[in-house]
């Protein structure tokens, strides 16, 4: 990690400042201010189908605030109940609508493709079983629903069960861990998921912090300055 000092957090990863972007003391100062803060991220009510319409609406390419924008709009239209779920093409209907996001009017980016995994998993909710599963059996049983992987199915399992056993790593958080020296430089997602989770869990231990808090705000900043301060310094 370029510019760190002071002592290993662990092998190979020196602790650095708070004062320094991006190393290990900065993270647990933000983990710090983000649990002072109240912030828990985890949801405390909605129903199960709501969490996974929410997280199947989001990832790549889709900006949260239009995630969020979207799923409201499905749920004030009644599309997202198990007892009379949307049909494909009322959900398709509803996503290929332009609505407005932040004062600017937007169309969703992928209708066909999320109305199509939305329809899927409302049909396959109306028969799902939670109740006997750790939260890594319900994540892997989440990740059944089409188009659900290791990313969307932690980002549900979090939500939903306020998991601290998984961790939602995307490409923002990837770059931070290459960065740290933590992940290596030749994983991928989501090729490398469950080793890159289990580094970023022993990490989180090691700073003595929430894996909620601290994959949330990793997500943040990274998305807003730091994917980019680390590229200039991460080989391509």
């Amino acid at each position: 990690m370029v510019g760190a000092a002071g002592p290993d957090l662990l092998p190979g990863v020196p602790i650095g400042r708070e004062d320094q972007l991006l190393t290990p003391a900065y993270w647990k100062w933000r983990c710090e201010i983000g649990a002072a803060e109240g912030h828990d991220y985890v949801t405390k009510d909605g129903a199960l189908e709501d969490e996974v319409a929410f997280c199947l609406l989001g990832g790549f390419g889709i900006r949260m605030e239009v995630n969020e924008a979207f799923f409201r709009h499905l749920k004030a239209a009644g599309a997202l109940t198990l007892e009379a779920p949307a049909s494909e093409s009322t959900l398709l209907a509803l996503l290929e609508e332009r609505i407005e996001v932040e004062g600017r009017f937007h169309r969703y980016r992928f209708p066909k493709q999320r109305a199509r995994r939305i329809s899927d998993a409302l049909r396959m909710l109306a028969d799902f079983d939670a109740t006997s599963l750790n939260d890594l059996q319900f994540r892997e049983a989440i990740c059944r629903i089409p188009g659900v992987g290791p990313k969307t199915g932690s980002w549900i399992t979090r939500n939903w069960r306020g998991a601290e056993t998984v961790a939602i790593l995307d490409i923002h958080v990837l770059r931070a861990g290459w960065y740290l020296g933590i992940f290596d430089r030749g994983a991928r997602l989501p090729k490398d998921y469950l080793a890159l989770e289990q580094k970023f869990l022993e990490f989180a231990k090691a700073l003595d912090v929430r894996p909620a808090v601290l994959d949330a705000v990793m997500w943040s900043d990274m998305r807003i300055f730091g994917s980019r301060l680390a590229s200039k310094i991460l080989p391509h």
